[in-house]
């Protein structure tokens, strides 16, 4: 005796059984694990979805340190006018010149608004002292500089980025009131220019 040719399987016979499954295990089984899973899926795509945030912001660090590091962020007469009358050099003469500068290369995945910039300059690495502003609880971005440097001194460009989170309120909380708090380092000692 031969068996009979196995039916395929399609999402329109499985919904057909289970709407016609009277006996209701299978919605009360849904039910009970439904939540747990889209809580579950909806986790880890907040995880993956900041530690690309992450990664990309890293990536906006160096490249916005770059400029730093060739010379090209630091005013070549002095001023903030000499800043702006040299259209085809990136100058960064104060803080917020050079956030406007970092501002261009974030994608439309971050809020420039959120975004706080801090460039600590020094002679050595040994004599440098960063300041502590915070974790994602107590972040306190007040007294963050900007001081690029002059040729072979070393130099901290800090980024820090308050990420939004969503899935908090279903019990899995990565920060503090809903947000994380993303930092950004790169150390490098300036080039001879």
């Amino acid at each position: 005796m031969t068996s009979p040719a196995p039916s395929r399987f399609t999402l329109r016979k499985a919904l057909g059984r289970f709407c016609g499954n009277r006996r209701g295990s299978a919605a009360v089984e849904f039910a009970l694990v439904a939540p747990m899973f889209f809580g579950l899926l909806f986790a880890i795509i907040e995880t993956a979805l900041m530690f690309f945030a992450s990664q990309v912001l890293e990536t906006i660090t160096q490249n916005s340190a770059r400029a730093i590091l060739t010379g090209q962020a630091q005013a070549q007469g002095g001023s903030v006018a000499a800043c702006q009358t040299k259209p085809n050099v990136v100058m960064a003469c104060d803080q917020a010149t050079f956030k406007a500068y970092v501002c261009t290369q974030i994608p439309a995945l971050f809020d420039c608004s959120k975004l706080y910039v801090d460039v600590v300059s020094t002679s050595s690495f040994g004599s440098l002292s960063l300041t502590n502003y915070g974790d994602s609880c107590n972040f306190t971005p007040t007294g963050m500089q900007y001081s690029a440097g002059t040729s072979g001194q070393v130099v901290v460009v800090r980024l820090f980025y308050q990420w939004p989170l969503i899935v908090t309120g279903l019990g899995y909380n990565m920060g503090c009131s809903n947000k994380r708090l993303m930092v950004a380092t790169m150390a490098f000692k300036n080039e001879p220019f």
